[in-house]
C-alpha cells in the first residue's frame, strides 16, 4: 500500500536516521534479509539504512538459539554493510555467551543488542560488562516472541481482501522501520513492510 508510506525527501536525508528491525517469520533462506533491506530502501526512497537489528530467526521448540542459526542471516547483513546498503547492524535477545560467540566470529561486529524488558528488569551484569568492553550498545524492547503468526496474518488478509484465498498465503518476513529527525530525536514516520508468498510457489 504505497499510500501508507512516506518517501524521504532527498534534501532532508542527512537530517534523518532510518532504522529498522527485521523479523524472519517463515522458515526460509537468509536471502530474505537482502530482499527486506532492498524493499525498505526502495519504499522509503533511500540508498541505505542507518541501522538494522535482526530479531532471532525462528527455531523449533526446545532448541536453543546457536551461532549456526544466526550465521546465514548475519553473513547477508555483512554483505549489505560492505555494499553500503546498511551502516550498522545489531542483534536482539542474545545473552552474553551468544553475543560473544557472534562477536568473535563476525567480520562486521554487532554495534547493538536489544534486551527484552519482559525477560529482565535489570540488565544481566555479564552482558553489560561484555557490551561495555566491546562498545556494543544495549537497548531495550518489548516485542512479543511472535510478532506475526501465520494465522493472524491470514485473518488480516481475509478482512482486507475478502475474495483472496488467505490460507494459501504465508508471511516470510516483517520489517519495522522508523525515521527519526536526528537533531530533535522525534519520530517523523514509522511503519511495517511485509513479504508473503503463496504456498507451493
Amino acid at each position: 500500500m504505497s499510500h501508507a508510506v512516506e518517501k524521504i525527501n532527498p534534501d532532508e536525508r542527512e537530517e534523518m536516521k532510518v532504522s529498522a528491525k527485521l523479523f524472519i517469520v517463515g522458515s526460509n533462506s537468509s536471502s530474505s534479509t537482502r530482499s527486506a533491506v532492498d524493499m525498505a530502501c526502495s519504499v522509503l526512497g533511500v540508498a541505505q539504512l542507518d541501522s538494522v537489528i535482526i530479531a532471532s530467526p525462528p527455531i523449533e521448540d526446545g532448541v536453543n538459539l546457536s551461532l549456526e542459526h544466526l550465521q546465514p542471516y548475519w553473513e547477508e547483513l555483512e554483505n549489505l554493510v560492505q555494499s553500503k546498503k546498511i551502516v550498522a547492524i545489531g542483534t536482539s535477545d542474545l545473552d552474553k555467551t551468544q553475543l560473544e560467540q557472534l562477536y568473535q566470529w563476525a567480520q562486521v561486529k554487532p554495534n547493538s543488542n536489544q534486551v527484552n524488558l519482559a525477560s529482565c528488569c535489570v540488565m544481566p551484569p555479564d552482558l553489560t560488562a561484555f557490551a561495555k568492553q566491546f562498545d556494543i550498545q544495549l537497548l531495550t524492547h518489548n516485542d512479543p516472541k511472535e510478532l506475526l503468526s501465520e494465522a493472524s496474518f491470514q485473518e488480516a488478509l481475509q478482512e482486507s481482501i475478502p475474495d483472496i484465498e488467505a490460507q494459501e498465503w504465508v508471511p516470510l518476513w516483517l520489517l519495522r522501520y522508523s525515521v527519526i529527525v536526528k537533531s530533535r530525536g522525534i519520530i517523523k514516520s514509522k511503519g511495517y513492510i511485509l513479504q508473503a508468498k503463496r504456498r507451493g510457489s
